[in-house]
């Protein structure tokens, strides 16, 4: 597909937005004629399908492929998929945020491929988010279509909003966790998956 194709597609899945970015620009004080900006709207729009592809995947597909067979007994074992990548944007200032995010869970007759969750993390990542939102919406999604027995989801993350303006301060960032069933009402399961969490942080598997 060459550019003009492309930007007719983009034109018809994004509405306004190459008019939308040129006047931004143009409020900012910028010439939108000037060759350094002159093909800035049809970047900005054509990243919108990866930063934002998180509005086209629900986590009904992502999770309709479970595992059954075999796990009739086997199904008090924690599976952990943890230090899952992930980039997303704030809803408040539209400027990302970044970090790994940690899920464990205790089949209930079902699992999925890790594969799986990593696409889960992501789908709601690539979306105007907050964390704490973000968090609470994985777990809710593995809670609704695995049904485990209980679920905790934990994301570490270092925002641009406090970074780059605001307080400024480089260093900080955002934890938040979310416990479901057995993970939110038995203390001992809780902490035997932020155990866990911890001691993957400590296994290197670059070797």
């Amino acid at each position: 597909m060459n550019k003009e194709q492309k930007t007719i597609e983009l034109e018809k899945k994004y509405p306004g937005a190459f008019e939308s970015v040129k006047n931004l620009l143009e409020c900012l004080g910028e010439d939108v004629e000037r060759e350094g900006l002159l093909d800035t709207p049809y970047r900005v729009v054509k990243s919108f399908e990866e930063l934002f592809r998180g509005y086209d995947e629900t986590p009904e597909d992502i999770l309709s492929t479970c595992f059954e067979e075999g796990l009739e007994n086997h199904t008090e074992g924690m599976v952990l998929c943890d230090h899952i990548s992930f980039y997303s944007t704030c809803e408040h200032h539209m400027i990302p945020f970044t970090g790994i995010c940690h899920i464990g869970y205790i089949p209930n007759k079902k699992v999925v491929g890790l594969s799986k969750l990593v696409r889960l993390v992501h789908a709601y990542g690539r979306r105007l988010q907050i964390q704490e939102k973000m968090c609470s919406q994985i777990v809710e999604a593995i809670m609704k279509y695995l049904e485990p027995s209980g679920c905790g989801v934990v994301i570490v993350a270092k925002h641009l909003c406090t970074s780059a303006r605001g307080v400024q301060n480089h260093t900080n960032h955002m934890t938040t966790s979310e416990m479901r069933g057995t993970f939110r009402d038995e203390p001992a399961t809780r902490a035997e998956f932020l155990e866990l969490v911890k001691l993957s942080g400590s296994v290197n598997l670059s070797t």
